[in-house]
């Protein structure tokens, strides 16, 4: 009989090789997805091969696309200092009107839905006052502000979307 030590531990190898590849494939099979995707016909190893997305074609963003437009045309006047079409929000920086550089604004902009509605969209402003020294003091901004800001930005969608109605 040849049941020597190096025997035993080639096969011994040959178990964990198996045991190996069993465990690595069971693990790449709960990979899969369920649901509507898996439903999607694959082709190719992997799904290699399948359609790709078409390119060229107009970027789609997370939010309704007139809002977003408007509200960049409404606080053009302003530096802007972070702009997330995907999450849609709009960050301003500081901005002092030069007639009176004794105050300073800054706005955010939130929308909130890819739908053009009035709730849709929430605007806050923040407003700083010199403090004679050099430095600024939080100071609250109008509501009416807000307000007007918003309606600014909701009429700009309007007519935005208008003019894309309109076209041919």
């Amino acid at each position: 009989m040849r049941f020597g030590r190096a025997s035993m531990g080639r096969n011994w190898a040959r178990v964990a090789v198996v045991a190996v590849t069993a465990l690595s494939l069971t693990g790449l099979a709960a990979c899969g997805t369920t649901g509507p995707k898996a439903d999607k016909p694959k082709s190719g190893l992997f799904g290699l091969g399948r359609d790709k997305p078409k390119t060229g074609g107009p970027a789609q963003i997370g939010v309704n696309g007139y809002l977003w437009r408007a509200s960049l045309d409404t606080l053009a006047f302003m530096p802007l200092a972070s702009a997330d079409p995907y999450g849609g929000v709009i960050i301003t920086d500081w901005y002092s009107n030069p007639e009176t550089p004794s105050e300073r604004f800054k706005a955010t902009v939130y929308i909130l839905d890819t739908r053009l509605r009035a709730d849709g969209l929430n605007v806050t402003i923040f407003k700083q006052v010199s403090d004679g020294a050099g430095g600024w003091v939080d100071q609250q901004a109008s509501a009416q502000t807000e307000t007007d800001i918003e309606n600014a930005i909701l009429t700009r969608a309007r007519l935005l979307r208008l003019a894309n109605v309109n076209q041919p």
